[in-house]
């Protein structure tokens, strides 16, 4: 089996027609005639020796060999993708990229300005960022996928070289009319016989949510798990319970008006995000002057 004389196009036209499931719809999106994707198919076929499709009276199925192979495929086209990318990058002057990944807290809060003062002084690095749960950011930084991550405190981050990037104050996210309204500030104790509207399973934040109603030997009541900060606060608007967030995480024109920020006076509420890298030694000069930038922040923020 030699797969080096297998080209671009076949593989674009095997992950269409995996999607598709049509081979004539296949054709026509990959600009094809329907016998050259049929010859180009059973080429692919002929090269992997294997099945890849069966063909069905109206369309096609993917054999087992057929959906593995669709998604070296689209891994393939995605390299080749970024690939022209970063070569268009160093066309017009891009020396370094650098990849990014960081958890919802410091998405929202920090990293929009911080980026761009950053790239405002240094225009010619490329900065490819990436959301991602806190313990994936450790992986993708011990696995190499992530030059930089920046996570919360409450991961297993023993294997990571890590500096404070910044500190944040939780607070609990009321609906205008709940009956905590008026509160000056509570323990989350004090709010665990409502239900929560929360992050989806394996967020650093509801994790730490958990264990402390654990601690207080009460179960979180979760009504609803959404995926973003925005989702939350629109949940709670809406009366579908109460959550933790960030204070600074929620739009000013929703405080006050249709929501209500109590500070939480537990220590867990003060929290670090921490910026780390798998290895300062190893770090490209692009990475190691944003790694070092990042780190400086949480200072620079006191200073002001």
């Amino acid at each position: 089996m030699n797969l080096l004389h297998v080209d671009l196009a076949s593989l674009h036209l095997l992950v269409i027609a995996a999607e598709t499931l049509n081979l004539t719809q296949a054709a026509n999106k990959a600009n094809m005639t329907l016998s050259t994707a049929s010859k180009r198919l059973a080429e692919l076929e002929r090269v992997t020796d294997c099945a890849l499709f069966v063909r069905l009276p109206r369309g096609i199925e993917l054999t087992a060999a057929g959906r593995g192979i669709a998604d070296h495929a689209r891994h393939i086209l995605e390299s080749v993708n970024r690939m022209a990318c970063d070569a268009t990058d160093y066309a017009v002057g891009v020396r370094g990229h650098v990849r990014l990944t960081a958890n919802t807290s410091a998405v929202i809060q920090f990293l929009p300005q911080d980026l761009a003062t950053y790239l405002a002084d240094n225009p010619f690095v490329r900065i490819g960022m990436e959301e991602a749960l806190s313990d994936d950011i450790v992986a993708a930084l011990l696995n190499g996928r992530a030059d930089i991550g920046i996570f919360a405190d409450n991961v297993a981050s023993d294997q990571i070289i890590k500096r404070v990037y910044r500190r944040d104050q939780l607070a609990l996210l009321v609906p205008a009319n709940h009956p905590l309204v008026g509160s000056e500030k509570l323990a989350l104790a004090d709010a665990l016989d409502f239900d929560f509207v929360a992050l989806n399973q394996g967020s650093s934040l509801l994790r730490r949510l958990t264990d402390a109603a654990a601690a207080n030997s009460k179960m979180l009541k979760v009504r609803i798990q959404v995926s973003s900060f925005d989702g939350i606060c629109r949940m709670i608007e809406a009366g579908l319970g109460i959550g933790v967030l960030p204070k600074t995480s929620v739009r000013k024109e929703l405080l006050g008006t249709t929501l209500e920020a109590i500070p939480l006076t537990d220590d867990w509420a003060n929290r670090t995000l921490y910026v780390g890298v798998a290895s300062e030694a190893l770090l490209s000069p692009e990475a190691a002057k944003l790694y070092e930038y990042l780190s400086l922040m949480e200072g620079s923020a006191h200073s002001q």
